[in-house]
């Protein structure tokens, strides 16, 4: 079979992303027997992580283009994108590093929107960076949407089989009061519908959250999850979803933990992230449903405050290589269907 090939983003270069990335290529051979793991970024950055944790400089080879990366074990092969890193420190906010972290990711798109790639896996970037380097995205997932032209995108958490999907994120509070709207409700039930089709299981339940502390309690505490989420429960019901709520998310969450619900959608960033972080720690990954090819993420940031120590855990970078390769074979299935819906 033909291994998938995954373009890695190599994140903010000031941060843990290359030593994570090194980590990840260099101690785990058995990545490589599922993709080809092709690197965008930095060859200066990556060099520097290599040296980081203990590894040989010269372990990273330029390649021009992703046909020509061979897969060799102990090398890393990596795409030059943009002008050197080189100059960029350690632990420090950098509007150089945030723009590079953004020229990664978009060049990973033009990879997978030309067919050179098969899927993408994104190395943590900072924000703030990003806006400073002149790039006002919220987040990843906001770039890839727009990146990709899609409207009907989200952020969904994933370990195991569960997957929690995510009707807003990087906004505000109040922000997101405002963004749960009937249609996005129903859109983002559409996606898990789609996203359960897509892997053999149609009649998947799905279980959304409310909004409020007890979904509402008969109006008790605020209108929106009776006047909003439910209409869209009842919608996406009327479209054959096996849709339940929404439900209070205190009861919902610790049911979904203990396997009774494999697709859960959650209002917003911490009612999904909190207790999901708090459970799964490096076991977790970030995907993004909604956008034509596979795209997996660490589920952590960019560790300022331990950059350039070697001591930056992997495990998640591992995790979402092998999830992407997992995933990148059927994803056309995935994206197809969610079209459909």
């Amino acid at each position: 079979m033909t291994l998938p090939r995954l373009a890695l983003t190599l994140g903010d270069v000031a941060g843990i992303g290359p030593e994570i990335t090194a980590k990840s290529l260099l101690g785990h051979d058995d990545v490589r027997t599922r993709c080809i793991p092709i690197v965008v970024g930095d060859e200066a950055a990556m060099r520097r992580g290599v040296s980081n944790v203990g590894g040989d400089p010269d372990q990273v080879r330029v390649i021009e283009k992703p046909a020509d990366a061979q897969n060799i074990r102990g090398t890393i092969e990596l795409l030059q994108t943009g002008p050197s890193l080189a100059n960029v420190a350690l632990g420090q906010l950098s509007p150089e590093a945030g723009d590079g972290a953004y020229r990664f990711v978009v060049e990973a798109c033009r990879l997978a929107r030309e067919g050179e790639v098969d899927g993408i896996v994104t190395a943590p970037l900072n924000k703030a960076a990003m806006h400073a380097g002149g790039h006002n995205w919220p987040g990843h997932t906001e770039l890839l949407a727009h990146e990709f032209g899609v409207k009907n995108f989200s952020l969904v958490l994933s370990a195991g089989d569960l997957y929690f999907f995510h009707l807003t994120t990087h906004v505000s509070m109040r922000q997101a009061i405002e963004n749960i709207t009937f249609e996005r409700t129903l859109n983002v039930l559409n996606l898990a519908g789609a996203f359960a089709r897509s892997m053999g299981t149609p009649n998947e339940r799905i279980g959304l959250a409310g909004l409020n502390p007890h979904a509402g309690e008969n109006r008790l505490f605020g209108n929106e999850d009776a006047d909003i989420l439910a209409p869209a429960v009842k919608a996406a019901q009327e479209q054959g979803l096996n849709v339940v709520g929404p439900l209070p998310g205190d009861a919902l969450i610790p049911a979904a933990v203990r396997g009774k619900y494999k697709l859960v959608v959650v209002c917003y960033h911490d009612q999904g992230h909190a207790p999901f972080k708090a459970v799964y720690g490096d076991d977790g990954v970030n995907i993004t449903v909604g956008l034509p090819v596979v795209r997996v993420s660490v589920d952590h940031g960019t560790a300022f405050d331990i950059a350039g120590k070697g001591i930056a855990r992997e495990a998640s970078l591992v995790l979402s290589l092998e999830r992407a390769a997992q995933l990148a074979p059927g994803w056309e299935h995935v994206w197809r269907t969610a079209q459909e819906m």
